[in-house]
Formats: C-alpha cells, structure tokens, sequence
C-alpha cells in the first residue's frame, strides 16, 4: 500500500491458520520451544504440514531466527524470510510481508511468529537498562536523564496533553481497560479469565506514571503466537474458513521517534496510526462504518482513543464517549490488557476468529474486522474479511 496511491494486493492472500501456547508468567521453557510450538500449531489448525512452509516472518526483537525456527520444526527449505523492526509496530507488517510474497510468488506458505519470555526474562516494563550506541538510542538520550525510562512514562507525556487539549480527566480511559477485561473474563484463553474489572477498580488502581494507573498498563506475558498465510485461491481448499487479507499497511509519520515523538507539532494523536488508516481506507475502499469488529492495540488505553480518532471511528477528544457507549465491538479476546500481551499477535488471531465465527464472544456477521499493531512507533494495519 502506497502513501500515494491503492495498491494491488487486497485479496490476492488469507489467513488460513493460527496457533498459540498458553498465555502464562513463567512458560518453563524457551523461546525457541515457544515459537516451534505455536507454529506447528497454525499449521495444525490450517491442515498442513511443516514440509508446506516455504516462508517464515518475525519481528527484530525476536531471539528464535527464522532458520532455527525452520530446523527445530521440521521446516525445510526457505525462498522467503523476512523481519519487522519497531517491537508491537510490526505484528500486522508481518502479515503484510507474507501476504506480498505469497501474492508475488515469492513463496506459497509463510508463517508469521512472535514468541518470548516477556515476564520471566526480559520485561520491557523495567525500562531501559543498557543500550548499545545507535541512532535510536541518541534520540532516547533526550528524554533518559529526565526520568523518562519506561514505555508508560513515554506514553504518559501524550496522555497528559491528551487530557489537557480536551479537559478531560484519567477516568476517561478506564473505558478502555473495562471493556477489554470483559470479554478476557469470558475467554478462557485468557490470563484474566473470570475477573471483569469495573469503572471504580481503574480509579482506585495506583498510578504508575501520571495520569496512567495500573490498569491503563498491559500485562507482561510468556508465550507465543503464529499465523499462516498463503494464496486465497489455495485457502478456499484448506482446513477452515479462510480470513481473506482486504488490505494491509505500515505508516510512520512526520518527525517519528520509537515512542518519544515529543517534538511533533501536536502530541493528542497517532500521525502513524493516521498514516496506516488512509491507506486501509483508500486500499479497502471501506469506512469506518463497514467495519464489525475492531482490534486496537492496547498497550496503554490512551492510545487506543487516539486510534479510534485517527480512524475516523469519532471526532478528536470524543473517543472515551465512543467507547463507552460500546458502538463498535472492541478487543473481544480481552486485549493486550486483559488476554495476554503477545505483541500484537494474538489480536490478529482473534480478528481471524471472527471471521470464521468461533471467538468466545463472537460478534454475530462480522464480516469486516480491523487490526492494528503497536503505535506511538511506525506501524501497521490490516483489515480481514470474509471470502465473499
């Protein structure tokens, strides 16, 4: 998908296939074990085997190499493989990437993987610790020595101006975290299976950074995540229903940092997530009122009304009313908040889910679902459907 210009590539490839290992804080194994776990799984769940593989997609964070992950299960040889930088920015790229190949012939079969140890080793949520000389890390120099060392202290700056800009107070992003913990209280997959949270238990959770509490925060997840993706043509003969890819995109905008985008003329929105949005709108030819589910990213709530802008889903400062009023089904696994933080992934997973009519809190005719992958960092976007 270009800035510029629709591209080619909308339902030309689908997701046939996904897997994952339980969502837990201490998985007792590898990373590598993860990875090879969840991807035999999506292929399981596609009907096909590790010989049908030919690509496999990850993310720059990932320590599980694309040949280590094809060794170990039972893969054979490679003619695609790819990474995506820029952490949870990458989930729905590396959809895009599979679909490209599969729509070039590059190859026939790609499998797209995340997995990690995220809360028995290393947390992102302990901050910057010890970084190696680079162009990312000069621009982190700026905001370090001031105390800024997390990512909810980084998000908490835009909050702040958030709430400022449109006189609102933190209450309005308990919205968020009580939609996405329930419907993780009715998914059994997910960590907070069973405890809904209400509007009182945000504002009496402790801050963090203000104005984000805890419960404006992820959670901190071992496990893995994979999706398969190949020709539409060949997934109309395959094991399930297939969520046919309608449009996918990245986008960075003006003046990007990695989450510290503080010098940009306006910190109340995502230029990113607007960047993706223009491109899915204009690729798909859809609107926001086309869309039946929507599957935001969620590492901190505020960022998700910010997305729901960018969309068009409401006007700017509206988006707490909006998602109050439950006038679009969102994160119905539970979110990042509320299922497991898997970067991303596993919101992809139950985008697909949808469209083949098996989430536990199913939408009924949801025919179009929206996803979006990790912001305040270059990111992306997909939308899925149905094979209509």
């Amino acid at each position: 998908m270009s800035v510029r210009r629709a591209d080619s590539l909308g339902g030309r490839a689908a997701v046939v296939g996904i897997g994952a290992t339980e969502f837990s804080k201490d998985s007792g194994r590898s990373e590598l074990k993860l990875a090879v776990e969840a991807v035999r799984a999506a292929l399981d769940d596609a009907g096909l085997t590790p010989a049908d593989v030919d690509g496999l997609v990850t993310f720059s964070m990932d320590t599980s190499p694309e040949i280590t992950v094809a060794q170990a299960a039972g893969i054979g040889e490679l003619s695609f493989f790819s990474r995506i930088h820029y952490g949870g920015g990458a989930a729905c790229a590396t959809v895009q990437q599979a679909a490209m190949a599969v729509a070039s012939g590059v190859a026939d079969v790609v499998v797209c993987y995340r997995a990690f140890n995220e809360r028995s080793g290393r947390r992102f949520g302990s901050g910057v610790q010890q970084r190696e000389p680079t162009a990312e890390g000069a621009a982190l120099g700026w905001n370090l020595p001031f105390g800024l060392l997390t990512p909810a202290s980084w998000v908490a700056m835009a909050a702040q101006r958030y709430l400022h800009t449109y006189g609102l107070t933190p209450d309005v992003f308990g919205h968020v975290a009580v939609t996405d913990r329930r419907h993780a209280a009715r998914n059994p997959a997910a960590y907070f299976y069973g405890k809904p949270i209400t509007l009182a238990d945000h504002a009496a959770s402790r801050w963090i950074v203000e104005p984000l509490r805890l419960l404006d925060c992820c959670q901190e997840t071992d496990g893995g995540q994979a999706i398969v993706v190949t020709s539409a043509e060949r997934a109309r003969d395959l094991r399930r229903p297939p969520a046919v890819i309608v449009a996918a995109a990245q986008g960075a905008g003006r003046a990007q940092e990695q989450m510290t985008s503080f010098y940009r003329d306006d910190l109340t929105g995502l230029p990113e997530t607007g960047v993706v949005a223009r491109q899915l709108w204009r690729g798909s030819g859809l609107t926001p009122s086309d869309i039946d589910v929507g599957i935001l990213y969620d590492h901190f709530t505020p960022f998700v009304l910010m997305q729901l802008e960018e969309f068009g889903f409401c006007a700017p400062g509206e988006a707490a009313g909006f998602v109050a009023a439950d006038a679009l089904p969102l994160n119905t696994h539970g979110g990042q908040l509320g299922e497991a933080y898997l970067h991303g992934m596993n919101g992809i997973a139950e985008a697909v889910r949808q469209i083949r009519g098996s989430s536990v809190n199913q939408v009924s005719g949801a025919a179009r679902t929206l996803v979006t992958a990790g912001t305040g960092v270059p990111t992306s976007g997909l939308i899925l459907g149905t094979d209509d």
